[in-house]
């Protein structure tokens, strides 16, 4: 009877065992380097020696928002959708202003998310110093890939000094991230202030021709720049902004596009150069300006998205002229003209610090569920910063409306 007792024990200790070492391989499967400078980190929910105590808590806390998030899109009907994919362009002073992109775009979502952030090398070791240092418990909710800088071999020199440094790297997103299929780019000096998964549910808004979205350059054509100044051709009434953009880069890859070089259409790829030789002396917003005039050719490729997913100073600085922010609260705010760093736009500087400065768990605490509207957004934000309760931006008044921290 001990023989079979001691068999028995024996081999209760080595499922445990076997169990332990299969479950440790699954666990680390999906952590990976890259090649060539790049690097790819999917990082796992507590890293070794981190303290416990206020951390834990604050890692629980945020554990059950994002499973409560989740819970909520399953009673809808919805299963949990694969990564979204968010790609951004740092060059030159930027790496600060993309790491608050950054902490804004994890912070305020609910799936995971792929970051692709195309840098020059020298602050490669700042973006992935700086991410692996954010707590655990964040740094799981994204895994990120840093990039150099690629441009064609031929034209390198002119496509980077074209508008600002880098910036035309997002006309190349179609044909550098060849295995990815659907993305949002957005500029350095953006800031989320709702998920990021509202924005990529529109992808399933598109119709069968359309392949990118983009928010009007202007609400008010007295005020718009293209119909007033533009030397070439421009979507629309007044022009789109690229700040922010949804792209599926497969449909991008496969289309023909028509022009005014050729009597065919031409891929994306073949597209670019030939039109920034025809048009770099009439252009004077770069790669945004190239944009213009492929999609003036192609409108019904385009899905226009209002303009509270782009909200910039524009929309504030000659009276509020973004209806939907007005109604529904801004969801990106975008902090164009440098005005995170100056004091010409005290609210836009102040949302900007708050998220700099906070530490995570206490930006989720204040600002989630929060509706952001008018040009007055600094009021949650500013915090102390805001004694008298009152915002002290050129026009109008801050609303804020609080509401359940759900994703519609």
């Amino acid at each position: 009877m001990r023989r079979y007792m001691r068999a028995l024990m024996l081999c209760m200790v080595f499922a445990v065992f076997s169990g332990l070492y299969v479950y440790s391989k699954l666990f680390y499967s999906d952590v990976s380097a890259g090649r060539n400078g790049a690097k790819k980190i999917l990082i796992p929910l507590r890293a070794s020696g981190a303290r416990r105590g206020v951390t834990d808590k604050n890692a629980h806390w945020y554990n059950w928002y994002i499973m409560r998030q989740q819970a909520q899109l399953e009673a809808a009907g919805t299963r949990p959708e694969p990564p979204m994919h968010l790609a951004v362009v740092a060059c030159g002073e930027r790496l600060e202003e993309t790491l608050t992109m950054i902490k804004s775009a994890v912070l305020f979502s609910v799936k995971r998310l792929h970051l692709h952030i195309f840098a020059e090398d020298q602050l490669h070791a700042g973006f992935i110093e700086a991410l692996e240092s954010w707590p655990g418990f964040i740094r799981y909710r994204f895994n990120y890939r840093v990039y150099s800088i690629r441009f064609p071999n031929e034209n390198a020199a002119e496509w980077k000094k074209l508008f600002k440094p880098c910036a035309s790297q997002r006309l190349f997103l179609p044909l550098i991230l060849k295995d990815v299929d659907s993305i949002v780019y957005v500029d350095s000096d953006i800031l989320f202030l709702q998920p990021v998964d509202l924005l990529w549910r529109l992808l399933s808004d598109f119709n069968s021709s359309q392949l990118a979205a983009m928010a009007p350059e202007h609400e008010e054509p007295r005020i718009a720049w293209y119909n007033r100044f533009a030397r070439h051709p421009f979507y629309g009434r007044t022009g789109i902004n690229s700040g922010v953009m949804l792209m599926n880069l497969t449909r991008m890859r496969s289309m023909f596009f028509k022009n005014d070089m050729t009597s065919v259409g031409l891929r994306w790829e073949e597209l670019l150069m030939p039109l920034l030789q025809k048009y770099k002396l009439n252009i004077t917003w770069g790669d945004q300006d190239l944009l213009n005039i492929i999609f003036h050719y192609n409108p019904e490729s385009l899905l226009e998205f209002p303009c509270q997913w782009n909200y910039r100073p524009d929309h504030c600085i000659y009276g509020s002229n973004c209806a939907s922010a007005e109604e529904d609260g801004i969801y990106i705010l975008h902090g164009n003209r440098g005005v995170y760093h100056d004091y010409k736009q005290p609210a836009f500087r102040a949302v900007y610090e708050a998220i700099k400065k906070e530490t995570h768990p206490e930006l989720h605490r204040k600002y989630t569920g929060v509706k952001f509207s008018h040009c007055k957004t600094a009021q949650r934000c500013a915090g102390d910063q805001v004694a008298t309760g009152k915002c002290s931006s050129r026009t109008g008044h801050l609303r804020l409306t609080p509401r359940a921290n759900q994703l519609p």
